[in-house]
């Protein structure tokens, strides 16, 4: 496979995996902007409607090391067109249900097929950019993802309106099904997965720094998405921000996120724990003020673009970081990073939304500048873990020149 040799510029299928990532993402949230429509037309009531958006995370959640063992010994390019393929089919199984148990079945297998996506998805990105561009390859790819809720699900939720919730489901069954073809041109036909075994792929989760790191992912998005999930009543209840702009406000936190992943994806190559604490701590700063200042306007989008900015800054880094950990055996690791972000995503929102009728509008935000500054606890031990090791390593390499220069 081609590696990103060239300095600035990243090879194609990072690219084209991102576009399949923005097509996942699109799916993941999307189903939100369309609970009333499929409640309408299921027959059902709008919180059962809801279980959808909760299948699709404990599908992540289980899913996704489940599907990374499951597909450890095909080769990486038929996992990911296989993937796209059982994506696309998942969608035209929903689109022409009439039965809510069906299209909950269909969620949970375009969940499985989005777990293998991923875990795949990131260990091709980074062996294709290189070690040097490693980190910038996840920020591209996660870039995607945030690009879906800027663009993804409001067009999602949009054309839902217009032509009720299945045409969204047809049109992400039809572009999954193109995003198949073009990747399966992109991963050359000769690359095969590297022959690393199930007890090769579980013995590297014995990596302490790993753990450390998917700590951090689970943190991170749990106190982010604790906040974004309850920011419409915080904003017309508090910011006096009249419903029908909130949308609008609201992409300022896309474009924020796509502004921290580009910026991670820069400088965590270079400084990955400098920037990774920096991010975390000022999160949890610009969380805790959106208390006080989320009275006005102005401050309350501002206080949305940088959460998103910071808080998104540090995702890709976690995650090359702990594919670096795991070594030669980094899909399983891939994949439980997915895991860590839906685990996070599930308990700060849930956390958030008793604190919402407990505390008021802004107790969402308390639970997020706490759970964001908990990340700082795994970083902080991985930075002290990392610099105790570094002076081993050395003196190492030392001891090994000392040796050569002895004759013999």
């Amino acid at each position: 496979m081609h590696t990103g040799t060239t300095p600035g510029r990243l090879p194609a299928v990072v690219w084209v995996l991102a576009a399949g990532t923005f097509l996942m993402g699109t799916t993941e949230f999307v189903v939100a902007g369309l609970l009333p429509e499929l409640a309408a037309d299921l027959d059902v009531s709008v919180s059962q409607a809801g279980l959808l958006i909760t299948a699709f995370a404990l599908g992540m959640i289980v899913g996704s090391p489940t599907m990374a063992l499951a597909t450890l010994r095909l080769p990486q390019r038929r996992t990911l067109v296989l993937a796209l393929a059982v994506f696309s089919l998942g969608h035209v199984v929903a689109a022409l249900s009439g039965s809510l148990v069906i299209v909950l079945a269909a969620r949970v297998v375009t969940a499985l097929a989005t777990g293998a996506f991923w875990s795949v998805g990131f260990v091709v990105a980074t062996a294709a950019a290189g070690p040097r561009d490693s980190t910038r390859a996840i920020g591209v790819m996660m870039g995607g993802l945030t690009l879906a809720n800027v663009i993804g699900v409001p067009l999602g939720s949009l054309a839902g309106q217009l032509t009720g919730w299945r045409g969204p489901f047809w049109a992400l069954a039809v572009l999954s099904a193109l995003a198949a073809a073009v990747i399966g041109r992109f991963i050359p036909a000769r690359e095969q997965h590297a022959q690393v075994s199930v007890r090769a792929e579980v013995r590297a989760l014995r990596q302490g720094r790993l753990w450390l790191a998917l700590a951090a992912a689970m943190l991170i998005m749990g106190g982010v998405l604790a906040a974004y999930t309850y920011l419409t009543p915080l904003l017309t209840g508090r910011a006096g921000i009249p419903a029908g702009v909130v949308p609008l406000a609201l992409i300022a936190f896309g474009a924020g996120a796509l502004g921290g992943t580009a910026a991670a994806g820069r400088l965590g190559d270079r400084r990955p724990l400098t920037t990774t604490i920096t991010a975390a701590a000022a999160t949890a700063v610009v969380l805790f003020l959106m208390i006080p200042l989320s009275t006005s306007p102005v401050a309350a989008v501002v206080l949305v673009f940088l959460m998103a900015l910071t808080g998104f800054s540090v995702n890709p880094v976690v995650t090359a970081l702990a594919v670096r950990y795991a070594g030669d055996a980094p899909t399983l690791t891939s994949a439980l990073s997915t895991s860590a972000f839906n685990t996070g995503i599930a308990a700060g929102t849930a956390i958030a939304g008793s604190a919402l009728d407990s505390l008021g509008v802004t107790g969402p935000s308390l639970v997020g500048a706490v759970i964001a500054a908990l990340t700082l606890l795994p970083l902080t031990v991985l930075a002290a873990r990392s610099r105790a090791t570094k002076p081993a390593a050395l003196d190492h390499e030392k001891h090994k020149k000392e040796e050569v220069a002895v004759p013999c």
